[in-house]
């Protein structure tokens, strides 16, 4: 089946990419609002960019609300403050991050609505999770907006400033533990998966003269 993204909805077309580009991790982002107010929210369109300076990337989708294009809280903090944490997910905490998924109000604080643990931040003022084995305290780089309209984006680009790792799954020559990790990844709909089954291949020698 072939399609040219103009022919169908940009729905569906989402729907497509989603369970094509599969898995992809989770960035469980909080902020904090100029307010004070928390705020906290999961992202599938999340990666790494590179060590030096050490960058990450999420994509902000542009949602409908009462027929008309808005965006996250998530956008409107780390543009107001600069700031914000990407704490990752694993089982135990997932069904906690898949309730901080709702639509909420502005005013409402999702670590409270899932019991969760704002922990203060070390190079910030935005807290992360406490109950997340993995968080990078970050400040805003840039933002690409791609598109205003609906099905559109903005790219949230951040350098990671602070890194924790939590000792029952980091190892000494800086590795982690997958298996002590168990971290959970977005396939489509409602679909997540599992780091369970894994392979190495070797990065062959190179066979070129680069100079």
């Amino acid at each position: 089946m072939d399609f040219r993204p103009e022919d169908i909805s940009h729905g569906d077309v989402g729907k497509l990419i989603n369970a094509a580009v599969v898995p992809r991790p989770i960035a469980w982002v909080s902020t904090r609002a100029v307010d004070g107010i928390l705020n906290l929210a999961p992202f599938s369109y999340f990666n790494a960019v590179c060590s030096n300076p050490p960058t990450i990337v999420f994509s902000a989708g542009v949602r409908v609300l009462k027929s008309t294009p808005t965006h996250k809280d998530t956008l409107t903090n780390i543009r107001e403050t600069g700031e914000f944490v990407v704490n990752f997910v694993s089982e135990h905490n997932a069904a906690a991050m898949n309730l901080t998924s709702v639509d909420a109000p502005a005013h409402m604080d999702e670590f409270a609505y899932a019991g969760l643990t704002p922990i203060p931040g070390v190079v910030i003022n935005a807290p992360s999770v406490g109950e997340s084995l993995i968080h990078f305290e970050c400040k805003l780089n840039q933002i690409v907006t791609i598109s205003d309209q609906p099905g559109g984006a903005h790219l949230v680009i951040g350098t990671i400033v602070h890194m924790h790792f939590d000792d029952s799954i980091y190892r000494e020559g800086n590795y982690l533990d997958l298996a002590a990790y168990q971290p959970v990844g977005r396939t489509s709909g409602a679909g997540y998966v599992r780091v369970t089954d894994t392979f190495t291949l070797s990065r062959p020698p190179s066979e070129f003269n680069l100079g």
